[in-house]
């Protein structure tokens, strides 16, 4: 049987795995192994008589048996090349180190807005555009897409003007203070309505940091109170709008989307890799602090279940954010995890443990399309199930290094050289 033929029929779970044993003598990938739970896994990792890593994969034929597709090391997904709708590149030297990562697999991004100062107006997101395409590398067909930080002055003008530049695809809500430089948002989001009505009229996209700020509600509740106080009564006062709950995080944010009309929903990488106990896994650990933070395991289920679905609802985001490490362990480090160097194979790790790579594509390449109403990608990328060992940082310039997601361990899959292969570590 041919892997495409595999795919298409659907692969499921090892019968009686009942541990993962780690093929990585790393403590830390023995640990963040245990975050995920062995019923959700499609793949055993196991040790030949060699002592060499391989993964096997069955897949049901069409009389019902189990059957081996095909060794780890042979495996290849091709899919449309996906986009990535939720991307933090900072600026300056930064925006020069990171940038990289992300045109040399996705073809498009949304790009977030939130700088010091943030990007408010077109001219100001403009020019952050083009700053953004001095830094993609020669011979890459990379697009970056705009945002407008939307604060309690955003004119609905602002918002015609935004829509008729043919770059500035969406507005962001941050509630004043919910995450990296957002203290210039919104704090009473009925001083905005007007230029909400404007972007419901006019078809532009809000994409909404969902957690309130309320320091009585718990951090690991704040997702499940924007639910309620927020978003609920803006739907209801506003259904034509079309609203992006961004980077979700809990079993109510997925039901909410499931079950309201104009809804869109992006979800990271390490929301559906990991659970809270990554971040207290042995001490802290500050490179996996992000806003919204990580939640219960019922609720890391709750986003792999929905984004192997196939629901268009639900499509790739990275929130990749690149902090220097200095900032990030420190007394009082920043939110923010950085994945654009690894985010496809990353994806397709998680994808894999949930025995629905036939799914990735969809959530990769095609809904997030559909939402902006954009075509996907003519063009392809391929995945190979080739391990390779995440570098410990990245150089950011200036002095400063980037600790990323999967930092030192190794990670199943990449994209093929010539299509996106890993950048260079720093020497």
């Amino acid at each position: 049987m041919s892997f495409s033929s595999a795919m298409a029929q659907g692969c499921v779970q090892l019968p009686g795995l009942k541990h993962v044993v780690c093929a990585s003598a790393r403590a830390s990938s023995h640990w963040r192994r245990q975050c995920l739970t062995p019923k959700t896994l499609s793949t055993a990792v196991l040790r030949s008589a060699h002592g060499t890593r391989r993964s096997l994969i069955t897949c049901k034929t069409k009389s019902g048996s189990e059957e081996k597709v095909k060794s780890s090391e042979e495996l290849r997904l091709t899919i449309a090349r996906p986009d990535d709708w939720h991307l933090h590149v900072r600026d300056d030297d930064t925006l020069k180190a990171v940038i990289p990562h992300t045109a040399k697999v996705f073809g498009r991004a949304i790009i977030m807005p939130n700088l010091l100062p943030p990007v408010r107006t077109v001219a100001e997101a403009l020019g952050y555009r083009e700053r953004i395409m001095e830094a993609v590398p020669e011979g890459s067909n990379f697009q970056p897409f705009m945002t407008l930080y939307l604060t309690e002055t955003t004119t609905p003008a602002e918002i015609e003007a935004a829509i008729n530049s043919g770059y500035v695809a969406a507005c962001k809500m941050y509630p004043a203070g919910a995450t990296t430089n957002s203290d210039f948002g919104v704090k009473n989001i009925d001083k905005c309505m007007d230029t909400l009505s404007a972007m419901a009229e006019l078809g532009m996209p809000l994409l909404m940091h969902g957690e309130v700020v309320d320091p009585v509600v718990d951090i690991f509740d704040r997702e499940k109170e924007f639910l309620d106080q927020k978003l609920a009564p803006l739907r209801a006062k506003l259904p034509s709008l079309r609203i992006v709950l961004e980077h979700a995080t809990t079993k109510e944010a997925v039901e909410f989307v499931q079950s309201h009309d104009n809804m869109g929903c992006t979800i990271t990488p390490q929301h559906l890799l990991f659970n809270r106990n990554a971040i207290f896994q042995g001490g802290i650990r500050p490179h996996f602090y992000c806003l919204p933070i990580l939640k219960r395991e019922v609720h890391r289920e709750a986003l792999v279940k929905a984004a192997t679905s196939g629901d268009t609802k639900f499509f790739l985001g990275t929130d990749s954010a690149p902090h220097a490490k200095n900032r990030k362990e420190c007394e009082c480090g920043c939110a923010g995890v950085y994945s654009a160097h690894a985010a496809l194979p990353l994806y397709a790790h998680a994808f894999e443990q949930a025995g629905a790579l036939d799914k990735l594509e969809g959530f990769a390449s095609k809904h997030g399309p559909a939402f902006y109403r954009m075509r996907p990608s003519s063009e392809t990328v391929t995945l190979v199930r080739k391990p390779w060992v995440v570098p410990g940082e990245y150089d950011l310039g200036a002095g400063n290094t980037v600790v990323p997601l999967w930092a030192g361990d190794e990670l199943p899959w990449q994209v093929e050289a010539g299509r996106g292969a890993p950048l260079e570590a720093r020497s």
